[in-house]
């Protein structure tokens, strides 16, 4: 093959970052960006939605490459292109004034069966689920093939919740996916998958937090994630499918399985709630880490890692030939318990809390809110007695837990003694008011002093993305207020108790 994957690559890269910049600049112009609000979005600041754009010059550019070398595939890259830009346009009209699911769904459906009847990129068989043989699909291949893609466009659409979490996952998918590709010596779509990982890092460059950018400049979009997703339905199936195919299609659903596992897990969740399984809400993976007090870019590292790990899994499995049909029942093994740990949100939640409590404490690192001195200084008994009386006053209506520190022994102690902290959580679509938490908190302090003499003292008030800075200014509980950059929901209010 006389193209140049690596020169591919970088090309790819330097376009999208061109075009996502020319873009933004054009966005701003015409007033359009994503603007927050108090329903399920993470972000107050009016941003740029254009991520998709450059994924898409990327597209077009590999499309470009495929057209001049590969004429036979001219009819493919042609249905590629027309599905790519209507879902991109669907997305971007999407973005700018919200489109209903409905709609969006039967553009969605219009894409797929393009893909399929002129693409020719249609699921005839789900390999050897039947003792090795073949599981062959035959007039049903459409139907499949149409849910397949209708539910990966959406899938990657709904993790993409936080700064550089869709992008990192699309970019580990496309890593694996590649070496299969290259394995297999299937050069029409390495090209392909060259490309759209140059446009996805592209976009990384203004959507990934690091030291020099502490929030995202530019937002992936539904018409980035709806490509993409639309791109990875168009992957899978056609090197599952090919002659010599380079992937088994149950190999293909571990290489995207952090994707579907949350869109089934919330949308079971939903219908076990008696909610429409399309009702926005806060109940993402993402959503829960971060209500368990983990960083944006640890959620990431961590959604990421695990994402990597089950690809490797499957990609592990196919070729040490582990028989399919037990690779399929491993993942709905991994499925399963995944929906079993997060049923319960407010469970799984604490269940993370504790752990990043105790591996904070095995490594010697303070938890990621406490930064000042802990000055209460209890014994076991008066430290189970403060928390019954928390537990007692705040009940199940707030969001809330403790953390119990124990201290270094100090002159004069008798016995252990431990510091208290206790959080109470806030979502945009609070449970209890700002008022009743006023009201909690009054009520709780009271009966503290009457018990024990002790004090609740305010000294952070944590976001969710930890981008803050302190303003003196005094806020709305008599604390010090805290300053963000983004205002993100949920976020803690944080106390000591002290004497």
């Amino acid at each position: 093959m006389d193209i140049n994957l690596v020169v591919v690559f970088l090309i790819s890269i330097f376009l999208s970052i061109l075009i996502i910049r020319v873009t933004v600049s054009l966005m701003y112009v015409f007033s359009l960006a994503d603007e927050p609000d108090d329903a399920h979005k993470l972000h107050d600041m009016h941003t740029p939605f254009v991520g998709g754009i450059g994924v898409l010059a990327a597209l077009c550019y590999a499309l470009t490459i495929l057209i001049n070398h590969y004429p036979e595939h001219l009819q493919k890259c042609i249905v590629l292109a027309a599905c790519s830009i209507l879902i991109y346009i669907t997305g971007f009209v999407d973005d700018a004034i919200k489109l209903g699911y409905k709609l969006r769904f039967v553009i969605q459906t219009i894409v797929a069966l393009l893909m399929i009847i002129f693409g020719g990129v249609v699921l005839h068989e789900l390999g050897g689920l039947l003792f090795g043989f073949p599981l062959q699909l035959g007039v049903f291949g459409i139907a499949f093939t149409l849910i397949a893609t209708i539910g990966g466009i959406n899938a990657l659409n709904m993790i993409d919740g936080i700064d550089g979490l869709s992008g990192s996952i699309a970019l580990t998918s496309l890593l694996l996916i590649g070496v299969t590709a290259y394995l297999a010596e299937d050069h029409h779509n390495l090209i392909l998958i060259c490309a759209l990982a140059g446009g996805v890092i592209g976009f990384l460059y203004y959507n990934l937090r690091h030291f020099y950018q502490h929030r995202a400049r530019v937002f992936l979009g539904d018409n980035g994630s709806m490509l993409l997703g639309l791109m990875f339905a168009w992957l899978l199936v056609d090197l599952s499918q090919n002659p010599n195919p380079a992937i088994t299609p149950v190999t293909a659903i571990w290489l995207f399985s952090v994707p579907l596992m949350d869109m089934f897990g919330v949308m079971l969740r939903r219908m076990s709630a008696g909610q429409s399984p399309f009702a926005a809400d806060r109940q993402h993976l993402h959503h829960l880490l971060m209500r368990s007090g983990l960083r944006v870019t640890e959620i990431v590292f961590t959604m990421v890692f695990l994402h990597c790990l089950l690809g490797i899994i499957g990609l592990t499995g196919m070729y040490l030939g582990v028989p399919e049909f037990t690779m399929l029942l491993g993942f709905i093994i991994v499925s399963t318990g995944y929906f079993y740990l997060t049923y319960k949100p407010l469970r799984f939640i604490a269940l993370l809390r504790n752990f990043h409590i105790l591996l904070n404490t095995r490594l010697g690192f303070a938890p990621v809110s406490n930064n000042k001195v802990l000055i209460g200084n209890y014994t076991k008994n008066e430290t189970e007695v403060i928390a019954k009386t928390v537990s007692d006053e705040l009940g199940p209506e707030l969001d809330y837990w403790l953390r119990v520190f124990k201290k270094s022994p100090e002159p004069g102690d008798s016995g252990k003694k431990f510091a208290i902290t206790l959080h109470i959580w806030l979502d945009k679509k609070d449970r209890a008011s700002k008022d009743m938490v006023r009201l909690y908190i009054a009520s709780l302090q009271r009966q503290l002093i009457d018990r024990q003499g002790i004090h609740l003292h305010r000294f952070s008030n944590r976001k969710t993305d930890f981008d803050s800075a302190i303003d003196a200014a005094g806020g709305a509980f008599g604390e010090s207020k805290v300053k963000s950059r983004r205002r993100l929901g949920p976020q803690a209010l944080s106390f000591e108790v002290v004497r």
